[in-house]
C-alpha cells in the first residue's frame, strides 16, 4: 500500500482507538482496581480481538460473520458476564490502600479471554472493522503485504493508546491513600464495568 493510504487509515484507526468506549471504560476501570500491571492481560486481549476482526475483514468474510450473527451474539454475552464479574470483584473489594498483590493463579488467561471476548462482540468495534475500514482501505485488492502493512500499524496503535489510559488510571490510583478514597474507586470501578456490560449488551 501506498504511504497516503497507510497514514490515512492509522489516523482514522487512531481516532476509533482512542474515543471513549466500552472496552477504555472496562480497561481503565480494571487498572483502577488492579494497577497498571494487572491490567495487561486484559489489554492484550483487546488488541487480540481487534486482529481477529481485521483478519476476518481482510479475508471477506464478512458475509460470512453477518451468517454466523448468532455466534457473534453469544460470545458478545459471554464477554458481558465477565465485566460484570470483574464489576462485582470490583465493587466488593476490601477498601484498603493500593499495594501490590499477586495475581490470582489463571487470572492472565481469563483476563486476555475475557478482553478477546469483550472486543469480538462490542458493536463499536464491528461498525468499524466492518462498515469503516472497508471505506479507508480497498480490502478487495488487499495483498498479503498490504495485511502485513496494515497490521503492523494496527497492533502498535491500538496498543500504545491502551497502554497510555491504562497508566493513566494506575497513576491516579497511586495518589489514593486512604480507605475511604479507595471505597469509592472501588465502587466507581465496579459501576463503570457493569455500564460498559450493559452498553454492549444492549447495542446491536
Amino acid at each position: 500500500m501506498d504511504i497516503s493510504s497507510l497514514a490515512l487509515f492509522a489516523g482514522v484507526y487512531f481516532l476509533a482507538v482512542a474515543s471513549p468506549g466500552p472496552a477504555i471504560a472496562a480497561l481503565v476501570a480494571r487498572s483502577l482496581s488492579s494497577g497498571f500491571r494487572r491490567s495487561l492481560p486484559f489489554l492484550a486481549g483487546i488488541v487480540a480481538g481487534d486482529l481477529v476482526w481485521f483478519t476476518l475483514s481482510a479475508l471477506g468474510l464478512s458475509v460470512l460473520m453477518q451468517s454466523f450473527h448468532g455466534v457473534f451474539v453469544t460470545i458478545k454475552y459471554a464477554g458481558c458476564a465477565y465485566l460484570l464479574y470483574l464489576a462485582w470483584k470490583a465493587w466488593t473489594a476490601p477498601a484498603e490502600a493500593p499495594k501490590p498483590s499477586a495475581a490470582a493463579r489463571g487470572e492472565g488467561a481469563r483476563l486476555f479471554l475475557g478482553g478477546i471476548a469483550l472486543t469480538l462482540g462490542n458493536p463499536k468495534v464491528m461498525v468499524f472493522f466492518l462498515s469503516i475500514l472497508p471505506l479507508v482501505i480497498d480490502l478487495n485488492a488487499m495483498t498479503t503485504l498490504a495485511f502485513v502493512e496494515v497490521a503492523a500499524l494496527i497492533a502498535p496503535i491500538i496498543t500504545g493508546t491502551l497502554m497510555a489510559y491504562a497508566y493513566a488510571a494506575d497513576r491516579a490510583r497511586r495518589l489514593v491513600a486512604s480507605p475511604r478514597a479507595m471505597r469509592w474507586i472501588n465502587r466507581t470501578t465496579g459501576g463503570v464495568m457493569a455500564g460498559a456490560a450493559a452498553a454492549i449488551a444492549t447495542r446491536s
